[in-house]
């Protein structure tokens, strides 16, 4: 997914057969999610979609089903988040990685004993079968080598949207222009990646309104960090805002 992806195991049979197991298919998962959805694949059928070669009715069941949730999430963030490009083309990206990496849980599950992380491009799901939460690092995004906050959760997902670590690259799909940097970034906490992901490139495109849409995702919290580097939680941001 133009991404790297690790996962965790933690507990005391971290090193087994099993775990090894459930690690391998969730690579194998999220190859096959590549090839359907990858846009820098010219036979992926996100890529057959945009050149025309493939309608979404004929697509495989799991991309209609991403469309779908596309759909769902952009009218629950009032067309903050769609897939829909400033061009016209259907890329879901900005919906995949999270859905991927929730999904692919799963398999990690299968495992009971063990506490899990799934760290896709710096968005984590965890899955903490014995009630100890991970406690998850919010980098300072005016210095990659800080820890601006912290969030802690025994099951769910935290997802930062910004500028620092790719520049200018999100846009408003109201008016294809580029979002207004209004935060440097905002990070969303809640039961699931896929929704948290969403949410929180909505919440930066809101800019401030972002409290409105990270209210829209039930359990979700959110943080905000603004040019000076201060910290904006909302109502149950689950962690430190020191560091």
């Amino acid at each position: 997914m133009g991404l790297p992806v690790s996962v965790l195991a933690r507990g005391a049979s971290a090193s087994t057969v099993q775990a090894a197991g459930a690690v391998a298919a969730v690579f194998d998962e999220l190859r096959e999610v590549d090839a359907l959805f990858s846009t820098y694949r010219p036979d992926s059928e996100v890529s057959r979609i945009a050149s025309g070669e493939l309608t979404l009715h004929d697509c495989h069941p799991v991309v209609r089903d991403v469309a779908h949730r596309c759909d769902l999430l952009r009218r629950q963030t009032q067309g903050l988040f769609d897939a829909t490009t400033p061009e016209g083309s259907w890329d879901p990206s900005g919906l995949v990685k999270g859905w991927a990496a929730q999904r692919a849980l799963h398999h990690l599950a299968e495992v009971p004993d063990l506490d899990w992380c799934l760290n896709a491009g710096g968005d984590v799901a965890v899955l903490s079968s014995s009630g100890r939460p991970f406690v998850v690092g919010i980098q300072d995004p005016r210095d990659d080598r800080r820890v601006a906050a912290t969030a802690s959760l025994t099951t769910g997902g935290v997802a930062t949207s910004g500028t620092a670590a790719r520049g200018a690259h999100l846009y408003d799909p109201r008016t294809g222009q580029p979002a207004s940097p209004y935060w440097l970034s905002v990070t969303v906490t809640g039961p699931e990646l896929e929704v948290a992901d969403v949410l929180a490139t909505a919440a930066f495109v809101a800019g401030p309104r972002w409290l409105d849409v990270v209210a829209t995702g039930v359990g979700c919290a959110g943080l905000a960090i603004d040019a000076q580097g201060e910290l904006h939680p909302s109502p149950g941001w689950p962690g430190t805002l020191d560091g």
